[in-house]
């Protein structure tokens, strides 16, 4: 059963919006009737995703660890719909598997400005927005990953921001709670997509062998947000992880 957009999702960002569970969640969204704005660095995937709903979706070309760009498409959001009601805040990157004591600081600081202080930059924005709005509130839905709690050997930039989310999920549904503003977020397991495109070839796993992992469908988890996103704002999906079930997560691998 589809889950239908209700009056707190008429306007949507989705950062990341041009490729994987981005680029899924944003046009379910579409499909089910809302505005989107699709956030992400590459303009073409942003812009094909667009031409398929014209007059509802807005491609705006973004560098989310970057506060003046992230302002700029905040107000290019209000410029076109005056609110905002739902931020899935999805964009990230990785790095291949690297020992602690091999990772650069820029290695470090690079994942770190995207997942974590990107994330920050948009939740700062959405909220100036969403208490300001008449409806007042909104919501927000970050995409923390499994490593937000389990982390994989030699990831530690990138398990370190995921953790980060978790508690900038609790500090946002927290500080939101006066103002309507519900946030949770979702754990993904092996969502495939281009990141995990070389799991059936074998990856590292916690004994020191290489092992192939299991996948799921990636529309599994667009689904999942998209309920998210479904809720009335006086309901909120707190945590959610969708996971491939044979992957090595629970138990000792």
């Amino acid at each position: 059963m589809e889950a239908d957009l209700n009056e707190e999702t008429r306007v949507a960002l989705v950062t990341g919006g041009g490729s994987g569970i981005g680029r899924l969640v944003a046009t379910g969204l579409l499909e089910r009737g809302g505005r989107v704005i699709l956030a992400g660095r590459r303009p073409d995937p942003l812009q094909e995703v667009a031409a398929g709903f014209p007059g509802r979706a807005l491609a705006v070309p973004t560098d989310i660890a970057n506060p003046d760009s992230v302002r700029a498409l905040f107000q290019a959001i209000e410029a076109e719909y005056g609110r905002l009601d739902l931020l899935f805040n999805n964009a990230g990157i990785g790095l291949a598997s690297t020992p602690v004591e091999e990772m650069t600081v820029e290695e470090w600081q690079a994942v770190v400005d995207v997942n974590l202080t990107g994330a920050f930059l948009c939740a700062r924005e959405a909220f100036r927005i969403m208490k300001a709005q008449e409806p007042q509130g909104g919501r927000i839905i970050n995409n923390g990953s499994v490593s937000a709690a389990v982390p994989r050997p030699h990831s530690v930039a990138y398990t370190a921001t995921k953790h980060g989310i978790t508690g900038l999920t609790r500090s946002l549904a927290l500080d939101g709670r006066s103002f309507g503003i519900a946030c949770g977020q979702i754990d993904i397991g092996n969502a495939d997509t281009h990141l995990t495109a070389s799991m059936s070839d074998g990856v590292l796993q916690a004994d020191g062998n290489i092992r192939p992992e299991p996948t799921i469908d990636a529309s599994k988890v667009a689904e999942a947000v998209l309920y998210m996103a479904s809720l009335p704002l006086d309901a909120n999906v707190l945590f959610m992880t969708v996971m491939a079930t044979q992957m090595p997560l629970v138990g000792r691998g």
